[in-house]
């Protein structure tokens, strides 16, 4: 029913800056937290950042804050996360999903994960 496209990765240098776009098919997601999460090969799935339903509330993991910036456009279904200072431990597999309140835990809710999109960090 909810089919959600990630676009926007690509091969940066250090430094850089890309901006992530999440795209919501088939409905709307207005009344949702929504949340970036990223995979580098062999790791777990990470929560990255997390934004209200208002788009008022963030949340980011220390590792990204005051680097990564977490928008939505309700409007057009679409999150943003806007990646500056990149570095290469920041190179992984970018996924987005709706997420289950408090926005620091940002459990996932939909469990058809999309494709991601490569984000790549060269030093």
């Amino acid at each position: 029913q909810v089919q959600l496209v990630e676009s926007g990765g690509g091969l940066v240098q250090a430094g850089g800056s890309l901006r992530l776009s999440c795209a919501a098919s088939g409905r709307t997601f207005s009344s949702y937290a929504m949340g970036w999460f990223r995979q580098a090969p062999e790791k777990e799935r990470d929560l990255v950042a997390t934004i209200s339903w208002s788009g008022i509330l963030t949340y980011y993991v220390d590792s990204v804050k005051g680097r990564f910036t977490i928008s939505r456009d309700n409007a057009k279904n679409t999150v943003y996360l806007q990646m500056n200072s990149l570095k290469p431990e920041d190179t992984a597999v970018y996924y987005c999903n709706a997420v289950n309140p408090p926005l620091r835990t940002g459990v996932p809710l939909y469990d058809d994960w999309g494709q991601g999109t490569q984000v790549t960090v060269s030093s």
